[in-house]
């Protein structure tokens, strides 16, 4: 799996800073103490001062880095959308994508992949100012289950830089809402689920927590959508991965008959030579 980025949108946190030794009152109360004391004292706010200065450089390199992520996330969005474009081109793709990928996958269930087929391609927009937030959009095909062309999901910091999230509204077909489906069609292969309230993927769209909406689009940004391919490849590494252990494996076998093999001739001459000792023994029996 790729390394994940760290989250554009969550808010930094806050080092505590001790407070220098300023006052009159401070300083001569510093004078009355035992030396090894003083010494302590001042090392503490030379370490105070020299780490202030250490954060200012952080909050500049992060004020930096930010510009860098801005600029070359500019030069990438070409190169995302011919991706989507020649994504298209392949028979589901994003439904493949998402099952072969572990956390995504154990969100899924049967009714949740036969919909996520007439998915055509996913796409992430992340705001011009970086850290206020992202977009991501589900484009799909005329299907069975809903109304709508495009789903999509907002995330964003608001003034008190808590996150916060909006999303498209579901416009489901008669029968079809995915989020009501009975525990028993959903739990088919586990009865001990059967009467636990089945929850679908789709519920991501109106699950507006901090914790697990979050979670999922952090995945989906920051894993999923830098690595398409590599999760829509995976099965087929996996299967070359296995070829080759299984020729290792051959290998192994061949060689291990080979040695039997010779372990058996070795065996055979032993048997011979003893053979020859005990005729030549009798014979010289026989002379006596």
């Amino acid at each position: 799996m790729a390394p994940k980025r760290q989250s554009s949108i969550t808010p930094p946190m806050k080092k505590p800073r001790l407070p220098p030794v300023s006052g009159p009152e401070e300083a001569l109360a510093s004078l009355d103490l035992p030396k090894g004391e003083k010494e302590q004292q001042e090392a503490i706010e030379h370490i105070n001062e020299v780490q202030n200065k250490i954060d200012r450089l952080n909050e500049q390199a992060s004020e930096e880095i930010l510009k860098v992520e801005q600029k070359y996330n500019k030069l990438r969005q070409p190169f995302f959308q011919k991706r989507s474009e020649l994504i298209t081109k392949i028979p589901n793709f994003g439904v493949t994508t998402f099952v072969n990928h572990p956390q995504v996958s154990a969100l899924l269930g049967e009714e949740d992949e036969e919909a996520l087929h007439y998915l055509t391609r996913v796409e992430v927009t992340e705001f011009e100012d970086i850290k206020s937030g992202y977009r991501i959009d589900f484009y799909f095909d005329e299907n069975p289950y809903f109304e709508n062309k495009v789903l999509s999901k907002e995330f964003h910091l608001i003034e008190s830089g808590d996150p916060s999230s909006k999303s498209t509204e579901i416009k489901w077909k008669s029968g079809k809402d995915l989020m009501k489906r009975s525990s028993q069609t959903q739990n088919k292969a586990s009865r001990k689920r059967q009467h636990e309230e089945p929850e679908s993927f789709f519920t991501w769209f109106t699950d507006h927590s901090d914790t697990g909406a979050g979670e999922l689009g952090e995945v989906i940004k920051d894993d999923i959508w830098p690595n398409l391919l590599q999760y829509y490849l995976v099965p087929n590494m996996d299967d070359e991965e296995g070829e080759g252990e299984e020729d290792d494996d051959d290998e192994e076998e061949e060689g291990l008959e080979d040695i039997d093999e010779e372990g058996d001739e070795d065996e055979g001459e032993e048997d011979e030579d003893d053979d020859e000792g005990e005729e030549g023994e009798e014979d010289e029996g026989e002379d006596d």
